[in-house]
């Protein structure tokens, strides 16, 4: 058997000091053991996206990483946007413009969207297309995620 390891990481600006096994995925420790149900996994493989959260405030594979790689590291799922009362512009964007479905990718598109947006203030709808190509969506087309995605821009520079 192999012994458990110790990682300290902050996740949603909490602190958590835990043992985890060592290979122990990000994405299972954040649904599991911490009980952030928002990280969805989809093919285990890093391909979808639906994973995405934000590591060091840059969007990655939880399903990818171990948990022991997370250690030290501060990390932000998708529950750390907003609440149902006072959603976050991005989610509102997205409800206004319809930008989600099933609702299985949203959580991993707001993710990977929110450090592009914080990087690029002014996209153009093919660098918003580029910067979802990694993330899969089997509902909608890409066309209300890129409209919702421009609305969000909107508020945001309002």
């Amino acid at each position: 058997m192999i012994p458990k390891r110790t990682i300290q990481l902050t996740i949603n600006n909490q602190e958590y000091n835990q043992e985890v096994e060592p290979r122990l995925l990000l994405s299972d420790f954040l649904r599991h053991e911490i009980g952030l149900t928002g990280t969805h996994v989809g093919c285990e493989q890093g391909a979808c996206g639906a994973c995405t959260i934000l590591l060091d405030g840059q969007p990655v594979r939880s399903c990818l990483l171990f948990a022991v790689q997370a250690n030290g590291h501060e990390l932000q799922t998708v529950e750390s946007l907003g609440t149902p009362d006072k959603l976050h512009l991005l989610q509102e964007a997205f409800h206004e413009a319809h930008g989600l479905q099933c609702g299985f990718c949203t959580p991993g598109i707001l993710m990977t969207m929110l450090p592009f947006l914080d990087e690029n203030p002014n996209p153009t709808d093919a660098d918003i297309r580029l910067a979802l190509s990694g993330n899969l969506c089997r509902c909608t087309g890409y066309q209300h995620i890129v409209d919702a995605v421009k609305l969000a821009v909107m508020k945001m520079n309002a």
